[in-house]
């Protein structure tokens, strides 16, 4: 699975990064390292829970950050 992190400066100036593959998954930060800090610690989290609930299977992960 490749998971893509997409992330830009908002107009106030918060930094926002998305997961493309993930719906809905997305997090703020001060800068864009903390977006992306706080994006891929959320998709690892929403990953765990799919795996759990058996609604995904267990499969080799890679995660890269593109700006948008």
């Amino acid at each position: 699975m490749d998971l893509n992190i997409e992330y830009e400066q908002e107009e106030d100036g918060r930094w926002l990064a998305e997961l493309i593959g993930l719906p809905g998954v997305l997090a703020y930060g001060n800068t864009s390292d903390k977006a992306m800090i706080k994006g891929e610690a959320l998709a690892l989290r929403v990953l765990a829970e799919k795996l759990e609930q058996e609604e995904s299977r267990p499969q080799s992960i890679t995660i890269s950050c593109i700006a948008a």
